[in-house]
């Protein structure tokens, strides 16, 4: 059933988690403004703790719950170091450590909640071939990890959209198998012959861009990879978040995994192990232009693998990256002959950014047909216009799925609605309502289309230049010039999916309007008890339409724009790094628009009492 994904926002309360946890969002009052207050469950109970010094770890918060806990007369039985923490956002949560610092990783009012480790006594060791009973100490931390870390082997041509998400929540490992590895060895083994034997290839010993006339000795490479790292370096703008930023990593490891860039196998390695301990870099969001690559996003996370700039991790929280490698036990990566341009050449920010817009997108829609449907009834709408035959005869694909969608939870004989069944004023509906299947169909289409492009992206090649082995009737490998780092796929996906989510967003204020206009829905006007008295959805719609405005200006492709580079060697860009960034903006105002639509649907429908409308759209 669509209804059934239905996801939970931010503004709807209560928030529902994959734990079974139910909390609501209240507002707790604040005597002083530096004050962040974080919303608690422990031991069973909600309660509201004020934090003044955020730089404190969470253990402090741990202290300061059991203690308030305490205070109000309750038994609590848990100590505030044999605890760990879930963070909860939307409908997910995250695993966060007592040794965590506040600031770092938690904002005001958010939610957690504390979960006292579990101990196992006198578990046999598999590994004790002798019989011995070994004692073992295993925390509900490392349970639920075990559940989720899973080992994902980075091949360079697997990686789904699923998968990547996941990866994004932290608590995976990835590995690489011995295949991979001596693909990697092969295709480093023909750049360390190049540079042996003085050949002159860019990118191995040239400079780049239009300095690739420049030859660069070979007792100057290593430095020419340093060089290259740092003064790419130039992002400016607020750091991609944590989730954005294991994606981005995981992304690079999977395009080198399929071992055409010809970077040291110890290179893949060293990012696996980032990945694998949570060592993040600190990665501004502005500053790509989506060709050659992403290169200023990918220039500052290769120079975290160098041991420079800010890194973040669970263990250490922010801080230079050389320490926050050192306290995970790995070494700064010591760079070869052309490990510099391999760390930097693709386009995996605009994938990164670009794969939570869609996947978030996706949710949208599932959202909209559930609401839609839901004030297809509250306003008397009709069902004749997703009868199966009317989209036979036009058969988009999208279209006739949407249609089924509506089929499926509106009244029929299966699901009846007693609202359906009152007397209907109106023989036809408006355009928001009768012609859902082929507004939203085709951005169902488009959603589908995007996520084609941007399964393919993820396990390409887009690097350059490319190092080949050598081919049946060819003598000689191959190390070839092109452009499959220019980030044009990707970048006219994105701009084609902000224009398709604005359609969901255009009908849904509209149908949030009739809701709202008591000549439209003969239901009070905004949806409130004594209304003058009273408000209601007035302004609520107000900031709809404010979101969908804003989202008009986002729909404009960025991918239609280009600006010269590199002294005109690079003089046709995507700047797909836009057009990912104002994707997810777009989406997140969406989601926005939508959790407003919905409140209003479900106040809507209590004016329809004591009547009810079908099972499936009861259930939300």
């Amino acid at each position: 059933m669509v209804w059934k994904e239905l996801r939970s926002f931010e503004d709807l309360p209560p928030i529902e988690t994959k734990s079974g946890l139910a909390m609501k969002r209240h507002t707790p009052l604040r005597t002083e403004t530096n004050v962040m207050c974080v919303h608690v469950k422990i031991d069973g109970h909600n309660i509201v703790v004020p934090i003044i010094n955020q730089l404190q770890s969470l253990s402090h918060l741990a202290r300061e719950a059991i203690q308030r806990l305490e205070d109000s007369g309750v038994d609590c039985d848990m100590a505030h170091d044999q605890c760990y923490f879930k963070k909860f956002h939307r409908d997910e949560f995250y695993i966060i450590k007592p040794s965590d610092i506040i600031k770092d990783v938690l904002s005001d009012d958010d939610m957690v909640e504390i979960v006292a480790r579990k101990v196992k006594r006198k578990e046999r060791s598999p590994a004790s071939d002798d019989g011995r009973v070994e004692e073992s100490e295993e925390s509900e931390e490392c349970s639920v990890s075990h559940e989720s870390e899973q080992t994902i082997d980075m091949d360079g041509s697997s990686l789904d959209l699923d998968i990547l998400m996941l990866l994004s929540k932290g608590g995976w490992q990835l590995s690489l198998s011995e295949e991979t590895m001596g693909r990697l060895a092969e295709t480093r083994g023909i750049v360390e012959g190049i540079v042996d034997k003085g050949y002159i290839k860019y990118g191995v010993n040239t400079g780049f861009g239009l300095l690739s006339r420049v030859v660069v000795e070979n007792d100057k490479l290593v430095d020419l990879q340093y060089n290259i790292v740092r003064s790419h370096c130039a992002g400016v703008g607020e750091a991609l978040s944590l989730e954005a930023t294991r994606r981005m990593l995981a992304l690079r490891i999977n395009v080198l995994a399929k071992a055409y860039s010809g970077c040291s196998p110890d290179l893949v390695e060293h990012m696996v192990r980032m990945f694998n301990k949570d060592c993040l870099p600190y990665i501004p969001a502005q500053g790509t232009v989506g060709a050659s690559g992403d290169l200023a996003p990918l220039a500052h996370l290769a120079q975290g693998a160098i041991g420079e700039g800010k890194m973040w991790s669970p263990s250490t929280g922010w801080g230079d990256a050389l320490e926050v490698l050192a306290a995970n036990g790995i070494t700064p990566y010591q760079m070869k002959a052309k490990d510099g341009l391999s760390s930097i050449n693709g386009t995996q920010f605009i994938c990164a950014v670009g794969a939570e817009a869609l996947h978030r997108a996706k949710h949208c829609l599932n959202t909209t047909l559930v609401t839609c449907s839901l004030i297809l009834d509250i306003l008397f709408g009709h069902m004749e216009a997703f009868d199966e035959r009317v989209h036979e005869i036009r058969p988009h694909s999208g279209q006739q799925r949407v249609a089924a969608a509506f089929r499926a939870l509106c009244h029929s004989a299966k699901y009846p609605s007693e609202i359906y069944e009152l007397e209907k004023h109106d023989v036809q509906d408006p355009y928001t309502l009768r012609c859902v299947p082929q507004v939203i169909g085709v951005t169902l289409d488009t959603i589908n289309f995007v996520e084609g492009i941007f399964s393919t992206e993820i396990n390409s090649v887009t690097d350059n230049p490319l190092v080949f082995g050598p081919l049946e009737g060819h003598k000689d490998a191959d190390v070839i010039s092109a452009g499959n780092f220019h980030g044009q796929y990707p970048a006219k996906a994105l701009d084609y999916l902000t224009i398709a989510v604005q359609d969901i967003g255009n009908m849904s204020e509209r149908r949030l309007e009739r809701l709202c206009n008591p000549t439209c829905s003969n239901l009070p006007a905004f949806l409130v008890e004594s209304p003058g008295l009273n408000s209601g959805f007035m302004i609520p719609h107000c900031t709809s339409a404010a979101l969908v405005s804003e989202n008009k200006t986002l729909c404009f492709p960025s991918s239609a724009d280009t600006q010269s580079t590199s002294a005109g060697k690079e003089d046709h860009v995507s700047m797909g790094g836009w057009s990912a960034r104002k994707a997810l903006k777009a989406v997140k105002n969406l989601e926005n628009i939508l959790a407003i639509e919905l409140l209003a649907a479900c106040q809507a429908l209590e004016f329809r009492r004591p009547h009810h409308t079908t099972e499936p759209l009861e259930a939300v």
